[in-house]
């Protein structure tokens, strides 16, 4: 893509949303060799942006790519093709002390915080190792420092001092989001951050990043698998399939306004104690295909109810259906 259609792309999407873009993936694909000389493609032309103090979630079924989108937001390996660009550069291309210090920008927070953490090391370690690394802090402000970012995710100062088996799941999630705040970033992904841990406390949790948000005015990358929890916060959905951006919308649209079969599919599956009891709980029949024996056509289409010829033989185009709304569907357009 040419810087000027990049420059035209931003400028649109920052005139629908009234937001300011600070990072935006453009057609980004990542393959990963698979046995029997095959190719397994994790990620298929991804065009998402993320706007400044603002969340945006990304949903989907386990094994649909969104964890390996992510990881390629923070620089863990490159994409196949396309690039990601983050204020104006293609980080995919930087090396180096340059690359290193672009991380400090774009922090991340972990499922699992106990395997994410050296079960050595102390609580006043985990959190302040960041700022140690850029040489950011002195080891005689480490303390200071530590109890800082503990106040700033509603933990207790003494906790600098423990270690993270003598703390709850809750509270090792918000160490990590401490350390992720240590460095003071722009964007924090957070790949499944609240799946292992009580319904309660991921309540807490969602409250206590959308404080952070506002005071600090960070934008949020949130991959879930859980459609009613990230539609409560997220100001912008991407629903993913099989490596694929299927619908992108406003997050406070989901329930009322999502039109692919997909989507519409995982909000029928959704379980609450306030749903209608006289109505069943939908289900999606059948299985995906596997990632590397993906059909020509609708990645959707054996498990859609409404499939047609097109859909067997022509893949569909994300097609913008209203300003904030777009659908990769036969059935529109």
């Amino acid at each position: 893509m040419s810087s000027e259609k990049k420059e035209a792309a931003v400028a649109e999407n920052q005139m629908e949303t009234g937001h300011e873009a600070i990072l935006s993936a453009y057609h980004v694909t990542k393959q990963f060799p698979a046995s029997g000389g095959r190719t397994l493609k994790a990620c298929n032309d991804i065009n998402l942006t993320v706007y400044r103090g603002r969340t945006l979630g990304i949903v989907g079924e386990s094994g649909c790519g969104k964890s390996t989108f992510v990881k390629m937001i923070v620089q863990m390996f490159p994409p196949t093709e396309g690039q990601i660009l983050f204020d104006g550069k293609d980080i995919t291309k930087l090396k180096g002390e340059e690359l290193r210090q672009s991380r400090r920008k774009i922090q991340m927070v972990f499922q699992d915080p106990a395997a994410a953490f050296s079960p050595k090391m102390k609580i006043i370690d985990i959190v302040t190792e960041p700022l140690m690394n850029f040489k950011l802090i002195k080891r005689s402000e480490r303390e200071a420092k530590a109890k800082e970012l503990l106040r700033m995710v509603e933990l207790p100062e003494d906790f600098i001092y423990r270690y993270p088996h003598n703390m709850s799941g809750g509270q090792r999630q918000r160490v990590g989001i401490a350390r992720a705040l240590a460095l003071e970033p722009e964007i924090i992904v957070c790949d499944e951050a609240t799946s292992a841990l009580d319904v309660s406390v991921q309540d807490r949790i969602i409250e206590l990043l959308v404080k952070l948000q506002k005071e600090k005015g960070i934008s949020l990358v949130f991959i879930c698998h859980d459609m009613a929890l990230v539609q409560s916060f997220a100001h912008q959905l991407a629903v993913m399939y099989l490596g694929n951006i299927v619908e992108i919308l406003p997050g406070n649209e989901v329930s009322t306004n999502a039109q692919h079969p997909y989507t519409q599919a995982m909000l029928g599956a959704i379980f609450s104690t306030k749903m209608d009891f006289t109505k069943k709980i939908e289900s999606i029949e059948s299985e995906a295909p596997s990632p590397v024996d993906v059909p020509p056509g609708c990645p959707f289409q054996n498990r859609c109810d409404r499939c047609r010829e097109i859909c067997k033989k022509e893949k569909p185009a994300l097609k913008r259906i209203s300003a904030n709304h777009e659908v990769a569907c036969h059935l529109f357009g």
